[in-house]
């Protein structure tokens, strides 16, 4: 799979993408919210100007009552601010609706995490609401609200 967007490319995470995105989680303001994973398999390595900068993962609901997909992200440090977040997301949420036909998708950014809830509001995701004591942050072991945000496919911008 490679999905296009206005600037990034997605596309599967290959063995050589494993030490670039090891180092990205890692950064301190990518870990304040992200926990490095054990497998980065599944994932989409996000690539700007022929850079592996980030990855981005989804998860689909299939069951038919609750159909649905959900959206991760993380990129590195450098490249916050850029625009890449929004790009990635809507690129990935536009596939998701358009080529696998989910009607809603949820992403479920830190309540504390501004930034990346701008950008999410930015690709057209509205708050639903706070899940108290919702991830464990992994560096100091406590547990931090989330914020559920979901988009309807017609709400796509």
């Amino acid at each position: 799979m490679r999905l296009h967007g206005n600037q990034v490319v997605l596309r599967a995470v290959t063995g050589s993408d494993i030490g670039t995105l090891d180092r990205i989680v890692r950064e301190p303001e990518v870990a304040a919210w992200w926990s490095p994973p054990e497998d980065y398999g599944g994932m989409l390595a996000v690539v700007f100007e022929g850079e592996v900068v980030g990855a981005v993962q989804f998860h689909e609901e299939t069951d038919p009552e609750f159909r649905h997909a959900g959206i991760d992200i993380f990129l590195t440090a450098r490249q916050h601010g850029k625009g890449l977040g929004t790009d990635t997301v809507r690129t990935l949420a536009r596939w998701l609706v358009e080529e696998r036909g989910h009607h809603r998708l949820t992403i479920d950014p830190a309540a504390a995490n501004t930034a990346a809830i701008r950008c999410y509001a930015g690709v057209g995701f509205k708050p639903v609401g706070i899940m108290r004591a919702y991830a464990r942050d992994h560096r100091t072991g406590t547990w931090q609200d989330g914020l559920l945000m979901d988009l309807l496919a017609a709400e796509l911008t």
